[in-house]
């Protein structure tokens, strides 16, 4: 008898920090970036299980971890409450197609619901097909008018120095 495997999404917990930057590593090198990964362990725990900036939900089928999400609050002035922003979202290769990023999206999403946030976001690379398939299948919409901006701590470091 063929069972179809059993997936279950939870909370990372302490101890895990070298998992989660397992998956982090794994996300990199698929996006074609893993020579920008600097954080290590320390960090992680520090940042996701004493600062509690941001927190860590794995996907498991049959209790082996085979995605991970990343995410923390934001705050929209326009809307006057918080929304829950997915820094990452990353699933196995050979684990995709099962649905499980989906489910994981849909998990993040009751917990946005239940923590009251006006919204959910995340980016995603214009080349990752895949991903942007199932990010309209679920109603999300481009912001197209929108292109995101970013300072690197070098480059805050010189700005925040400079007359």
């Amino acid at each position: 008898m063929n069972q179809s495997p059993s997936f279950a999404i939870r909370s990372a917990r302490p101890g895990e920090e070298g998992v989660v930057l397992d998956f982090i590593k794994r996300l990199a090198d698929y996006e074609k970036c893993s020579g920008e990964v600097v954080a290590d362990t320390a960090t992680l725990r520090h940042s996701l299980f004493v600062e509690r900036s941001a927190e860590v939900i794995f996907g498991e089928e049959d209790g082996k971890i085979v995605g991970f999400a990343l995410f923390f609050h934001n705050f929209s002035t326009f809307l006057g409450r918080k929304g829950l922003y997915l820094e990452d979202l990353f699933i196995l290769p050979e684990k995709r197609g099962r649905g499980y990023g989906k489910a994981m999206l849909k998990y993040l999403g009751h917990l946005a619901l239940e923590r009251h946030c006006g919204r959910m976001e995340w980016i995603c690379l214009d080349w990752n097909k895949p991903a942007l398939t199932v990010y309209r299948s679920i109603g999300a919409v481009p912001l197209d008018e929108w292109t995101v901006q970013r300072l690197t701590e070098q480059a805050l470091r010189q700005f925040v120095a400079s007359k």
